[in-house]
């Protein structure tokens, strides 16, 4: 089974709590939690306050992703704000390491990313110590981006390490995901699918969430 996380980034502002409770009526696994500081990323999007605020619209997996740099500095804000996994770049300015061990240390998920520029090797130290790899495939800052498939090797390589080194490992895309792309992804070796603006834009995101969730080695 494939896990589907659609991203509150695009989602309708004005009424999160509600798209939030959205999500979680359409049977998604996760919430997709990005988190922008205008810094690391041009864009700035919210922060621990506001998913504090939505945490109490769905009891499904709150899965944060750091755009941020040094994101050491907020690691326990976001574990109090009730996030069940945390995601850091590797290419972020801080101390990746010491935001881990933060993370390790509250119990949760530890997730880490990389960029589609950033060459896959640059991520492969962190892996063993890592519960989720999420790999961009577009630029992060915006959604509605197109899907780099340059990315794709990436998938592949991460997947073939995984499963000789940390076979637990969970393998999440983000960016441009559409029906076409997420089975391109899930065959190349991704288990996580997040997706935005294709799902919200969506009347009734549910059957595309079913069907994502069916993708997998099996499924015919």
């Amino acid at each position: 089974m494939t896990i589907v996380s659609p991203s509150i980034l695009s989602a309708d502002f004005s009424r999160l709590g509600a798209e939030v409770s959205r999500v979680d009526k359409a049977g998604a696994d996760w919430v997709h939690l990005d988190v922008m500081d205008g810094m690391f990323v041009p864009n700035i999007t919210f922060g621990p306050p506001v998913i504090k605020a939505v945490r109490g619209c769905s009891d499904r997996f709150f899965d944060a992703h750091l755009m941020i740099e040094d994101p050491a500095r907020y690691v326990e804000a976001f574990a109090d704000a009730g996030c069940d996994a945390i995601t850091v770049h590797v290419e972020a300015k801080g101390d990746i390491d010491e935001a881990i061990e933060q993370i390790e240390a509250r119990d949760i998920m530890v997730g880490v990313s990389i960029n589609p520029e950033t060459p896959v090797e640059d991520i492969v130290p962190y892996l063993d110590r890592a519960d989720l790899v999420l790999i961009m495939t577009v630029h992060p800052g915006f959604g509605g981006q197109s899907f780099i498939s340059e990315c794709v090797p990436k998938i592949r390589h991460i997947s073939d390490w995984a499963r000789e080194h940390n076979p637990g490992l969970r393998i999440s895309v983000d960016g441009g995901i559409n029906d076409k792309t997420a089975r391109t992804c899930v065959d190349a070796g991704a288990n996580v699918l997040v997706a935005g603006s294709f799902l919200f834009k969506k009347a009734d995101m549910a059957p595309t969430i079913k069907e994502w969730q069916a993708l997998g080695p099996d499924a015919e």
